[in-house]
């Protein structure tokens, strides 16, 4: 059975009313009209009514708990406990043992959403999703998100549960190299989810290619018809995950630096990445990215534009987006940088330097808390070392490596692996998931705890009640 003949739909975009809710904005409702109103109803009995109030009792005392007071369930798990134990210690949601943490999500996670019997609203329950706004903040700056994946789904899951809140709206962009099944199971994921959706354009991605950018791009054009209207745009790959909760996110964003403003973190290309936009280079599709051989000369940008060399990471505002995508200079420059390496790593930021566009920084260098990564050749200056593997330069966290992610204080981090270091992102999440319900202005839902169990509460509505 197909994911449109079984989805059903969660009706995420307002607020959950069994979670709580919020009122950013317009008349409150006066006590008196309350009154009034209660006295017009008599239509329904004496003990019908009593029979709601008690029932809605009931209801409140067995599914939420006081916002402000969390309550500990029990200590961090043991991998966690020698770094984790005295940090943010009224973060504590946190579970007794060791051995049902990775169990919040099924241990055949792709079989469990490639289910033709599963239903979203049990999906969103038993994976931990959080399906309402919390705080009134979050609500009055929806962010949105670019996620480019083609492995690690587990990652992927738990980085969208982390991510996810009802407010923002979310491009997944699925390699189109990737599986039948890995494709099927992402777009059964999503269709729960009103606010998420695959990419309209699915590219065969190269490391270091056009395609690349060209995924972004995909995804900024869908993001831009949504009717969702957010500030703005975050870019991220099936390896990251969250330090910053999706409040600090949006204060962060709005801070005195960056309110208005686009973050692309770099500075003007040094001399030995000048090859890379100097000579011609071919995308094998799907492979790899060489440079042309014999040797062909690029010539100049277009415009006398200085080339920029940064990350490929950004925050960016709307009106950046709308501007890459319609003027005459982001497209010429598009269109030239098709034959280069890695021309993520320059376009956006040089872009980001000129005084045409809408939030640009003309000054701006590496600033910007983007990314917690670990690389090799930084080792003994930024950081003590990787305590996972390094890949490609880049460090795979272990465990050991988390005291440093979370003192980094860094939007997301850099890089995670489900197979090798599995305690690493275990920890993180249980800090993180802990640290965005202590933030909340709206009651928690049960499910809304990692350390639940997939199919069963009763555990834990026997502590809250």
């Amino acid at each position: 059975m197909s994911w449109r003949h079984r989805k059903v739909q969660p009706q995420l975009g307002g607020r959950d009313t069994a979670a709580g809710s919020l009122n950013c904005g317009g008349a409150e409702t006066t006590a008196k009209q309350v009154i009034m109103s209660q006295i017009e109803g008599r239509k329904c009995s004496f003990l019908l009514c009593l029979g709601i109030v008690v029932c809605s009792i009931i209801y409140w005392l067995t599914r939420t708990k006081s916002v402000g007071k969390p309550t500990t369930s029990g200590p961090f798990p043991t991998e966690c406990q020698p770094f984790l134990s005295g940090t943010e210690k009224e973060e504590h949601y946190c579970q007794n043992d060791r051995q049902t943490n990775r169990l919040t999500l099924p241990k055949d996670v792709q079989g469990y959403i490639h289910s033709g019997s599963l239903q979203c609203s049990n999906l969103i329950t038993e994976l931990h999703f959080i399906n309402a706004t919390l705080s009134c903040e979050e609500e009055n700056y929806p962010l949105a998100f670019i996620v480019t994946i083609h492995k690690e789904l587990e990652i992927f899951v738990r980085m969208l549960r982390a991510i996810y809140m009802p407010q923002n709206v979310y491009c997944i962009h699925v390699d189109a190299k990737a599986s039948k099944e890995y494709q099927e199971v992402v777009q059964n994921l999503v269709s729960c989810f009103d606010n998420v959706f695959l990419s309209s354009r699915s590219e065969k991605v190269t490391y270091a290619g056009f395609s690349r950018l060209q995924a972004d791009l995909n995804c900024m054009k869908d993001l831009m018809a949504s009717p969702k209207a957010w500030r703005k745009v975050i870019n991220l790959c099936g390896q990251d995950f969250p330090i910053m909760s999706n409040l600090e996110l949006v204060q962060y964003m709005q801070s005195k630096e960056w309110r208005d403003k686009n973050m692309t973190p770099g500075v003007k290309q040094p001399a030995t990445m000048k090859h890379r936009t100097q000579f011609q280079h071919q995308e094998i599709v799907g492979s790899h990215v060489a440079p042309r051989v014999p040797r062909h000369f690029k010539g100049h940008p277009p415009y006398n534009l200085k080339i920029y060399f940064g990350t490929a990471y950004y925050a960016l505002t709307r009106d950046f987006v709308d501007f890459v995508l319609k003027n005459k200079i982001a497209n010429d420059f598009l269109e030239w940088s098709k034959d280069t390496f890695s021309p993520d790593e320059h376009y956006w930021v040089t872009l980001n330097h000129i005084k045409e566009a809408p939030g640009s920084r003309i000054d701006g260098g590496w600033e910007g808390a983007i990314r917690a990564i670990k690389w090799r050749d930084q080792e003994g200056k930024a950081h003590n070392g990787c305590k996972g593997h390094y890949l490609r330069d880049i460090c795979v966290f272990g465990v050991e490596d988390v005291p440093w992610i979370i003192e980094k204080k860094g939007m997301f981090a850099n890089k995670f692996e489900s197979n090798t270091s599995p305690e690493a992102l275990d920890c993180l999440e249980e800090w993180h998931r802990n640290k965005v319900l202590n933030h909340a202005t709206v009651p928690i839902d049960p499910s809304w705890l990692l350390h639940s169990q997939i199919n069963s509460n009763s555990s834990l509505l026997k502590q809250q009640s």
